[in-house]
């Protein structure tokens, strides 16, 4: 996409991420003007919510709020991409979701192939690694066959990951985690199982991945619902009353100079503390 068109125009590009940061107006040319590149964190993980709330106030079904979301997350994915940040996690469907109307979830399993077939060129040419974190076995068959798809055909590109969260939840995720490393211990004939904390993160969804740095929940609401209870232990989390479908490249900006105002000191002391030793930073904590 290129950020000096017209919304109308916007939905018609694919993500296109060679191209250099370019402020769409004097809002995002100030926003960008504050923002330290060397100083951005690792991991943007998003909670997307709003679209029901978003279609409701414009008197609209919810499936239009669904594909108005849909064009917000391919400017948040072009717009990390852009800035260089290593590694994007987007809740896209979480397990609870399977209790909404059938209507609904047929159509987010349909506007998912859709966003697939339909981004997933411009995503691998723009050598974006897709990855999806969840119990993907239980998505329907086409769902599963298509995302198997863009994880093979991305599978060596080097530049942003980007991970999506589907049929997923942080409790199953642990209930997972422990039940494969039973499993491991029972393979080995292992007569005890000791559990630290780098085993369990070796066994998440998210291993190899860096624990985010930054949490980001758009509507307003003060919950992180299930979301990777155990990897945002302590990241950053900013909360936006704006509807998904509205959070725009200006609205991440924002959140990014949100966190780097903030002293990350997990649990020490800060700057001073980690200068005479007393700030020690978790294993998988990222610095930002």
């Amino acid at each position: 996409m290129c950020y000096f068109r017209t919304r109308t125009v916007l939905e018609r590009i694919s993500v296109k991420t060679r191209d250099v940061v370019k402020p769409a107006d004097r809002e995002e040319a100030e926003l960008l003007e504050k923002l330290d590149r060397k100083r951005l964190p690792r991991h943007v993980a998003i909670i997307m919510d709003g679209n029901g709330r978003w279609a409701e106030r414009r008197h609209l079904p919810r499936v239009a709020g669904h594909r108005a979301g849909v064009k917000a997350a391919r400017e948040i994915i072009e717009s990390c991409a852009r800035l260089k940040i290593p590694c994007l996690t987007l809740y896209a469907f979480s397990m609870e979701n399977w209790r909404r109307p059938g209507t609904e979830v047929d159509f987010l399993m349909r506007l998912l192939r859709e966003y697939l077939k339909r981004e997933l060129p411009s995503i691998h040419k723009n050598n974006i690694r897709l990855l999806i974190i969840g119990r993907a076995s239980q998505l329907p068959e086409a769902v599963q066959k298509d995302l198997a798809e863009g994880v093979r055909l991305t599978a060596e590109n080097t530049g942003m990951k980007l991970v999506v969260a589907l049929n997923y939840g942080a409790r199953a995720e642990l209930v997972d985690a422990f039940n494969a490393m039973l499993h491991a211990a029972r393979s080995n004939g292992a007569g005890d199982l000791c559990v630290d904390e780098e085993m369990i993160s070796a066994h998440l969804y998210t291993a190899g991945l860096p624990d985010p740095d930054l949490l980001i929940r758009t509507s307003g609401e003060m919950r992180v619902s299930n979301f990777l209870l155990w990897q945002i232990a302590y990241a950053e989390i900013f909360v936006t009353e704006t509807l998904w479908p509205d959070f725009s490249r200006a609205r991440l900006i924002e959140a990014l100079l949100d966190y780097q105002k903030r002293e990350r000191r997990y649990g020490g002391l800060g700057a001073q503390g980690a200068a005479d030793g007393r700030g020690k930073v978790p294993a998988r904590a990222g610095r930002g």
